[in-house]
């Protein structure tokens, strides 16, 4: 018989270096406070000291996970780890975590590169392995450093990015049951959203006139806002019916990945969801990309209520998405 397997805690770390709208203005004096607040529904974002990587992060948040939920790390069988700023091509950062955080030898460990729909998938992954007896208790964590992707002079994504690093304990018992998932790729948009170099892939140096920028995250804005539009009405509706729900009436959360408010607002009214039910929590940290989803969870978790249903959608980067179900235990 396979296990039901349940979100049981979730920490998360910002960083303690703040970029605030005020800050990022001085340095491009052709935007506002409040064009920037009213454009991305951001205030404030946290960056990573210079000597502060994904790895550091991660550390402290799941450090945080074990303190706040009286949580022994023995116990831990299998850690999933959510970057796309990892500290080296290899090896993989969850062996560092593993090592640093004095977890057993015994656990598995392992990276997963997939950005913005990475809580969703990490769940649909330590629900496998809980389903299938291989482990019992999984710490999936997200850690972006982010920042360290961005150019200077790229005020676009240093409004949006903030850096952040999120620990889950994943188990057979918890305060949320983790539902059917409804995932899904496009990999015809791969480089909107994108750092060109860096991998195999690189351009030749010496010749390309675009080299710096290329070091650098890139994203097609409109691409990325039109893929958006296109793909999360149906993620919600897919999901809704693989947990053999109808209609949004039906769920009473709905938790996005936290892109930016102007985006999310555009989904909200299309998909028709009522603005109370709709959670949001970006404006002191950022679009935190894999990080979105358990940060919203976590500040809003004494609204969950016995029997009620949370409707999670992460999507971008990849193009890839995820949905899934909870219902609060």
């Amino acid at each position: 018989m396979m296990s039901q397997a349940y979100i049981k805690a979730i920490s998360y770390y910002l960083p303690e270096h703040i970029l605030t709208n005020e800050a990022l203005v001085k340095e491009f004096p052709e935007w506002t406070v409040e064009k920037v607040a009213k454009k991305v529904g951001i205030n404030q974002r946290h960056i990573s000291a210079q000597d502060e990587f994904a790895s550091d992060m991660a550390i402290k948040a799941s450090q945080k996970l074990f303190e706040e939920h009286f949580i022994d790390k023995a116990d831990i069988d299998f850690i999933l780890l959510c970057t796309q700023s990892p500290d080296y091509f290899l090896p993989t950062t969850a062996c560092i975590v593993q090592d640093k955080l004095g977890i057993p030898t015994s656990a598995g460990a392992l990276d997963f590169n997939q950005g913005c729909s990475g809580y969703v998938y990490g769940l649909a992954l330590a629900k496998g392995l809980i389903a299938g007896g291989i482990a019992k208790n999984v710490l999936l964590i997200t850690s972006e450093v982010y920042s360290k992707h961005i150019h200077q002079s790229d005020k676009g994504n240093r409004t949006i990015f903030g850096d952040a690093a999120s620990a889950s304990l994943i188990s057979t018992d918890g305060f949320a049951a983790i539902g059917e998932f409804e995932l899904g790729t496009d990999g015809s948009g791969f480089d909107d959203l994108i750092v060109k170099n860096g991998a195999m892939k690189s351009g030749t140096k010496s010749t390309d006139t675009n080299i710096e920028m290329d070091d650098f995250l890139f994203m097609n804005g409109a691409g990325v806002f039109n893929f958006t539009l296109a793909a999360v009405p149906s993620l919600v509706e897919n999901t809704l019916s693989k947990n053999q729900l109808e209609g949004v009436e039906s769920v009473d959360w709905f938790v996005f990945h936290q892109a930016n408010s102007f985006m999310l607002n555009h989904l909200r009214k299309k998909i028709g969801i009522e603005q109370e039910n709709f959670l949001m929590h970006m404006q002191d940290c950022g679009n935190t990309v894999s990080s979105t989803l358990p940060i919203v969870l976590k500040e809003h978790r004494g609204k969950f209520k016995t029997g009620q249903k949370a409707l999670l959608a992460g999507f971008g980067v990849g193009y890839s998405w995820g949905g899934n179900v909870l219902t609060f235990c």
